[in-house]
């Protein structure tokens, strides 16, 4: 899985990265401090069903688990961060489909993205170019519809290109349109079944395709766009005071995206804190512990109260940028976290307990995670075990949300 982080000049979107990865990366206050691409691994969040199982925490071989024993919350709680890909790429700006700015080499970076995160300044002090305005300035709906324009503009060029013959050789040997459209945009992950689907519900007669107009395939190409790159609307800088209003605005402008408040400046002060034993943080919650206030100076004591009273606490969901990472692969992508593991030992050779753990298109069978597993499984396959509840179920049985499965093959 490849998460794109997107959005214009200066809109805090490498804080953003650097929050969610602790990566090594540029922050710079003008535009195009990204040139090349910066990637990294990040972390959704998810309950660590090791501890409901066996009453012994996972032991993951890739991510992390965090136990809080009444410090953080009224309960105990375990959770478990399982790793997705990001990319953070360079700023776009307006005319990207034509090349202007870092345009071709932005949108050539998200080719193989399967959702993007586009970080946008709620607080209206970043103009269409990326430069400082003062805030409220600015009114940042603007930012939504011009990267919905430059990716569909960017989708429609590649369709466009040589439309009329192969549109032509398509109608004279009646060849189904869906098979050639996924072909001219397989690079964008277009496959036949998302052609297909666009064309049903555009209703276009799929024998004639020469008489498909501009406006068709305008509609086209924005129906592909937003079923391979679905998108998150992170508004960024939420505890600037012109923010509010922005947000509010936002929200009435496009009531069917999906949109998470964060700020991520506050985010990666506590990430780093937390990753210097200066405070005890699980990402995504709503409180932090300050371990040792005499390791701190009196102007981080200060900015760490500044973050928890106008920040963590009045946000719904802390800072909200681990919200935003698990809304975009839970909710817009709707994959889910399956476990492989066996009914009557959850560890390996190695004494790890439910070491693995897959992040799965919603609907997945059990074949299919068992071909995830790898190929000999699947080919294998005679059924499959609900680890929770030791029942036996078939290829077909669809998975839910943090089973744990145990596959038997005969290979």
């Amino acid at each position: 899985m490849l998460i794109g982080i997107v959005g214009k000049p200066n809109v805090g979107k490498s804080t953003f990265f650097k929050a969610i990865t602790l990566a090594d990366v540029e922050i710079a206050n003008y535009p195009f401090a990204t040139i090349k691409p910066n990637s990294g691994v990040a972390y959704v969040k998810i309950t660590d069903v090791a501890k409901e199982i066996s009453g012994k925490n996972a032991n993951p071989r890739e991510g992390y688990v965090i136990s809080s024993k009444n410090k953080l919350n009224s309960e105990v709680d375990h959770y478990r961060f399982v790793p997705i890909q990001v990319i953070d790429v360079a700023g776009l700006v307006p005319g990207a489909s034509e090349g202007k700015g870092m345009g071709n080499q932005f949108l050539d970076d998200l080719r193989q993205a399967d959702a993007l995160i586009h970080v946008i300044d709620a607080s209206g002090s970043t103009n269409e170019k990326g430069e400082s305005v003062g805030p409220g300035t600015y009114d940042p709906c603007n930012d939504v519809r011009f990267l919905e324009l430059e990716l569909d503009l960017w989708y429609l060029g590649i369709l466009e290109k040589g439309w009329a013959k192969f549109s032509r050789q398509m109608q004279q040997e009646k060849q189904d349109p869906s098979v050639a459209i996924a072909k001219q945009l397989s690079g964008l992950r277009v496959t036949e079944q998302i052609a297909k689907e666009v064309i049903g519900e555009l209703d276009l007669d799929i024998e004639r395709p020469l008489s498909w107009t501009e406006d068709n395939l305008k509609a086209i190409a924005v129906g592909l766009r937003q079923k391979t790159k679905p998108m998150l609307i992170v508004c960024n800088k939420v505890d600037m005071p012109s923010s509010k209003k922005n947000i509010s605005l936002l929200r009435e402008t496009f009531p069917l995206l999906p949109l998470v408040l964060v700020s991520g400046e506050s985010e990666l002060a506590l990430r780093e804190a937390g990753k210097a034993g200066l405070i005890e943080y699980i990402p995504g919650e709503k409180s932090f512990n300050i371990l040792d206030a005499s390791k701190l100076t009196e102007k981080q004591i200060a900015a760490l109260k500044f973050i928890e009273k106008e920040v963590v606490k009045p946000l719904e969901f802390g800072t909200g940028v681990q919200k935003a990472l698990d809304t975009v692969v839970f909710d817009v992508l709707k994959y889910i976290a399956i476990h492989p593991g066996g009914s009557s030992k959850l560890e390996d050779k190695d004494g790890n307990v439910l070491p693995d753990c897959f992040l799965m298109p919603q609907g997945t069978t059990a074949l299919e995670f068992a071909y995830k597993l790898h190929t000999d499984l699947g080919r294998g396959f005679i059924r499959a075990i609900d680890v929770k509840t030791k029942k036996t179920v078939g290829k077909e049985h669809v998975l839910s949300n943090l089973d744990v499965v145990e596959i038997v093959s005969s290979r």
